[in-house]
């Protein structure tokens, strides 16, 4: 009577359905099984990695994988970078790289030019080498403009100032807050592209005032100046500061976020997978 029922309705047994396609019926239980913990897996693996993303939303899978170590052995997760990849993919969770374009600076000016004497300098302690350089963060009222100056080894942002304008003092005060927090700067260079803030006489007697040696791009300055631009688009890419904002104050309050997090959490592969900070305050 009931297997009556169960053909008029459409149905058939789990048995009838495995003898089909050859199997028994505990095959498709092992099966099962097998994707229930598989998928219980991903799922934790993805809780971690989300709880990662909270504060780092654009890590890529390289740094994950090292940033997350102890985090995966703690639950006791054998997770490699191809197996990250894959699970990332499969959700929908890889990062994707935008390109930026906008013209900040000005070289067709009066005041002098310096030379780029760092093409042949091999750059071996915090302090060393200063690379500075503007980059433009949108709000509903327009640009404002993000001065930023890097260590060149450490990769550490030792100063930076949002101004609603390209304008020398946004500039002046990056300088100002970098030379503030900086203990010993004997020998540092800094290097810059042509653009009038840069060259202009305050800026340049700022540093002539404290014997720091003046560097700039000649020709491809986008390449003379990698780091810098590189910096910019982490930022960008990777703290969201490509969005727009409501107003500058809350501009302000993402940079500042994204500034601290890329100097203390962000994990730098050219830094052997160390933070800025670490590599800043622990050099030989």
């Amino acid at each position: 009577m009931i297997k009556a029922k169960e053909k008029a309705k459409g149905f058939a047994s789990l048995t009838t359905i495995t003898n089909c396609f050859g199997h028994k019926r505990n095959a498709y239980y092992k099966y099962k099984n097998r994707a229930d913990k598989r998928s219980k897996l991903e799922q934790q693996i993805i809780g971690i990695i989300k709880k990662r993303r909270k504060s780092l939303p654009r890590e890529g899978v390289r740094k994950l994988v090292r940033s997350l170590d102890d985090e995966f052995t703690k639950a006791n997760l054998k997770v490699g970078r191809d197996t990250l990849f894959n699970l990332l993919r499969k959700h929908n969770m890889l990062t994707l790289r935008k390109k930026y374009s906008s013209r900040t600076t000005n070289s067709l000016h009066r005041f002098h030019k310096y030379k780029n004497i760092i093409k042949d300098v091999e750059v071996t302690r915090p302090n060393q080498v200063w690379a500075s350089d503007i980059t433009y963060i949108r709000t509903i009222k327009g640009f404002c403009y993000l001065a930023l100056i890097t260590d060149m080894y450490s990769r550490k942002i030792v100063g930076y100032d949002l101004s609603d304008s390209l304008e020398l003092n946004g500039c002046v005060r990056a300088l100002h807050k970098a030379l503030y927090q900086s203990k010993n700067i004997d020998g540092l260079i800094h290097h810059s592209d042509r653009g009038i803030q840069y060259c202009s006489n305050v800026y340049t007697q700022i540093l002539k005032r404290n014997k720091i040696d003046i560097s700039m791009t000649e020709e491809n300055h986008c390449y003379e100046n990698a780091l810098a631009e590189r910096v910019n688009g982490i930022l960008k890419d990777e703290f969201y500061l490509d969005q727009t904002f409501t107003n500058i104050a809350h501009a302000k309050r993402a940079t500042k976020n994204a500034i601290n997090l890329y100097n203390e959490i962000r994990l730098h592969l050219s830094l052997d997978f160390k933070t800025p900070n670490y590599v800043h305050q622990n050099a030989a």
